[in-house]
Formats: C-alpha cells, sequence, structure tokens
C-alpha cells in the first residue's frame, strides 16, 4: 500500500465516524433496534451502562472481534467507553472493518 493510498484510506474511514456530545447521543439511541456498543470492561459495564447496550471489552481483542462480527455493517452503531480513548479507537477499527456509520460517544460516559 503506498503513503498515498494510506493516507486516502485514513479519511474516508474518518468520513464514516461522527462523535456526538452525550445530549446528541443520548437523543440518538432512544431509537429501536440501535447497535449499542460499550467498549468498557465488564467491571466498568457493571458499575453502570446504557440501557441495552452490548458490553464488548475492547481490551479483550480476540472476544471484542468476535463481538463486532456479530454486528450489521450497514447499520449505524454506537459506541462509548469511560472518557472517550477507547471508544475512538474501536469506531477506527469498525470504520477500517467496513462498517458504514459509526457514532462514537464524545468524553464518554463520564462526559
Amino acid at each position: 500500500m503506498s503513503l498515498f493510498d494510506f493516507l486516502f484510506k485514513k479519511t474516508s474511514d474518518a468520513q464514516n465516524i461522527e462523535r456526538l456530545t452525550s445530549d446528541a447521543f443520548t437523543k440518538a439511541i432512544q431509537k429501536s433496534n440501535v447497535q449499542l456498543i460499550d467498549v468498557r470492561t465488564p467491571d466498568e459495564f457493571r458499575s453502570g451502562h446504557y440501557k441495552n447496550a452490548k458490553n464488548l471489552n475492547f481490551f479483550d481483542g480476540a472476544s471484542f472481534q468476535k463481538g463486532i462480527a456479530a454486528l450489521n455493517k450497514e447499520a449505524a452503531v454506537y459506541v462509548y467507553c469511560r472518557s472517550g480513548n477507547r471508544s475512538r479507537s474501536a469506531a477506527s477499527l469498525l470504520a477500517k472493518k467496513g462498517f458504514v456509520k459509526i457514532y462514537d460517544l464524545k468524553g464518554g460516559y463520564v462526559g
């Protein structure tokens, strides 16, 4: 892959990702049949999470990969973590895997 191809791919991946404020994210996930992914650890998830969120621990690579493989790439997916760092990485990975629309909670669950 040339540098140009790499840079172009990065740009196209970023176009599939939208960072949402807490208010916009909360409003958006109220829709039915939303693919809502919490990428925190199971302990963090147990301490509180959005209703109907599926816990896919980003730090458990094999389990995370298996979990995202079960998602619909053509439907929007909403991701969040504690502060926004893991979900940003997860969103980039989802884009590279071919997901068409990814919404990332800006500032994370604590924000």
